[in-house]
């Protein structure tokens, strides 16, 4: 790794060859500055090069329990997207496999218990794990072994998902799961992220407006949440509701998008948030940075199939082809 300094512009770039860079100026590479994903090439005669002996540190390590969707819309896939897309690492543990496109699911098989517990402890012995998202559980005894494997890891920032139902109106949680998911998760959460009917589900609370949020999140906290995030998204407009036990709540607005390629939003969503709980932030902040990524995500998504498309969980990398030429053409020394 070369660090590099022009003209007060500072840098790291990645050396594409073991030769170490010529002392003659006349024979030195230019700097490759990127911004917002545009690549562009700066020339600087006064360019400085200064060699790093470590490596870059590794990023956090976010956790992923959930199921997987093979159209990589949600699930699994789409969160290790999503952990990518925020400079973390994902690692995953499958709670159940599904047959599903975007045209909706269509069976819900949940793994052996056995299988999802030593896959959680293999993980946990090899892995600082900064964050847990959890997502779709499947069953009641899956449910159990989460609950299990928190209480003896006593692992911080876990983003708990209520996901009870797919929204092509398929049960993704049985009835012990839920009372599972009541009983146990909810207390061992640090937030908890239902949609309106999720919360409506675990409360019993019709929810219309921003009063009823309120409501809804305080029974929440009357069943162990430490913090509640209730998304708005269908709402007339797409507010989300932040709960805290000490009576404070914060509001989240924006516009509604109208996209049919809505595929995946809840689980990107609570994703981002333990991605932005695992680097330090607030959770305020982190439902703030993790609603705009979500916005940004559904308006650069698109369709891929026969039902609502995808949100695009990497719209940051949407111009990589054009970088991938340019460090292609850096290596081959071309212009």
């Amino acid at each position: 790794m070369i660090s590099l300094k022009c003209n007060g512009l500072r840098g790291e770039v990645r050396s594409v060859t073991s030769r170490r860079p010529s002392h003659n100026p006349r024979q030195r590479p230019p700097a490759v500055h990127w911004l917002f994903g545009h690549v562009e090439k700066r020339f600087c005669k006064t360019l400085a090069f200064r060699y790093i002996a470590h490596m870059p540190q590794t990023p956090p390590v976010v956790l992923t329990i959930a199921g997987f969707d093979p159209s990589s819309g949600a699930g699994i896939t789409a969160d290790v997207k999503t952990i990518a897309a925020h400079g973390c690492y994902g690692v995953a543990a499958i709670t159940a496999l599904t047959v599903q496109s975007t045209a909706g699911v269509q069976k819900v098989a949940p793994v052996k218990p056995d299988l999802l517990t030593e896959t959680l402890q293999e993980l946990l012995a090899d892995c600082q794990i900064s964050a847990v998202h959890i997502g779709m559980l499947g069953s009641g005894e899956i449910a159990n072994r989460v609950a299990d494997f928190l209480e003896k890891a006593k692992l911080r920032n876990v983003v708990l998902d209520p996901i009870l139902i797919s929204t092509s109106e398929t049960k993704l949680l049985d009835d012990e799961g839920i009372h599972v998911l009541r009983q146990r998760l909810v207390p061992l959460a640090a937030v908890i992220t239902p949609n309106i009917p999720e919360a409506t589900s675990l409360t019993g609370v019709k929810i219309s407006e921003v009063d009823d949020m309120r409501q809804a999140a305080s029974h929440l906290h009357e069943m162990g949440a430490r913090a509640v995030v209730i998304t708005g998204g269908h709402l007339e407009k797409a507010i989300d509701l932040l709960s805290l036990r000490e009576s404070y709540t914060q509001l989240f607005r924006s516009d509604k998008i109208d996209s049919p390629n809505t595929h995946g939003t809840g689980c990107a969503f609570s994703t981002a948030i333990a991605c932005q709980l695992a680097v330090e932030h607030s959770l305020s902040t982190a439902v703030l940075l993790a609603k705009a990524y979500v916005t940004s995500a559904i308006t650069s998504g698109y369709a891929i199939g026969k039902g609502p498309g995808p949100v695009n969980h990497m719209y940051r990398m949407k111009n990589h082809p054009r970088a991938a030429g340019l460090a292609k053409r850096l290596a081959s020394g071309k212009d």
